[in-house]
């Protein structure tokens, strides 16, 4: 059994009725994934992770609020996964610095609008500049959409999800590509009874979903190629569902 100590500091400060000013920091601790106890035989399995963060609470109308922070995360070890042997392995310390931004609007009663951006910049820090970058470590994400609810139980989002292209190895020579998916749902609920359709990727967009930077050798090849192996996303999807609660 493995344990560690954790404190946390979080201050904020009503700058006046419309604006909060916060600054938030801790020490916690990474552990991402089990089967780096058994390879690790139980040693170093719980890196320490060190955080700070600043930002600003914005809210100039009853029915709109901003939020931006910056923030900076350091990582003792970063485990990653190697897909080739199956295992996750440590690599060493990483930083992580970067900043938030995001809005919530009630456009009407029962309409709601959401977007979230982030902005990332992650590092390994004991490699040389060119040779320190993150396997798929996400560079730069945005979620967000429209939902909207009416008193008669009718209910229904549009919603996407965005992330950019970001380095596949140490050296970004392999670029994991981004996407941008949209998804919709229409629902109906009256009591008991509730009613959903939904549509993932709406657009059809073509994307890769999971993404690693692998060595391979095709029968006829005389070498063999490090290359982007990939998992083709989901297409054009439609679901419908009913369901019934006692």
């Amino acid at each position: 059994m493995k344990g560690t100590f954790s404190p946390k500091l979080n201050l904020f400060f009503d700058a006046s009725k419309t604006v909060r000013l916060y600054a938030n920091s801790g020490i916690g601790f990474h552990s991402n994934d089990a089967r780096v106890v058994v390879a690790q035989q139980g040693q170093e399995i719980l890196p320490k992770a060190y955080g700070i963060e600043a930002g600003i609470l914005f809210k100039p109308a009853p029915s709109l609020l901003f939020n931006a922070a910056v923030w900076r995360l350091d990582l003792e070890q970063e485990f990653v996964y190697v897909g080739d042997a199956g295992v996750v392995e440590p690599s060493g310390r990483t930083q992580r610095q970067g900043f938030d931004l995001s809005a919530r609007w009630q456009i009407l009663r029962g309409l709601y609008a959401d977007a979230d951006f982030n902005y990332t910049r992650p590092r390994a820090k004991d490699e040389p500049d060119g040779q320190d970058y993150i396997p798929l470590a996400p560079t730069l994400t945005s979620i967000g959409g429209l939902t909207a609810q009416a008193k008669n139980g009718l209910y229904g989002s549009l919603r996407y999800r965005f992330i950019g292209d970001r380095p596949a190895n140490e050296d970004n020579s392999t670029v994991a590509t981004g996407q941008f998916v949209v998804d919709a749902l229409v629902g109906w609920k009256k009591r008991n009874l509730e009613i959903t359709l939904s549509v993932q990727n709406l657009l059809n967009t073509e994307y890769n979903d999971a993404q690693f930077d692998t060595e391979s050798r095709l029968k006829d090849e005389p070498e063999s190629v490090t290359e982007l192996h990939f998992t083709p996303g989901a297409p054009f999807f439609l679901k419908g569902g009913v369901s019934y609660f006692f």
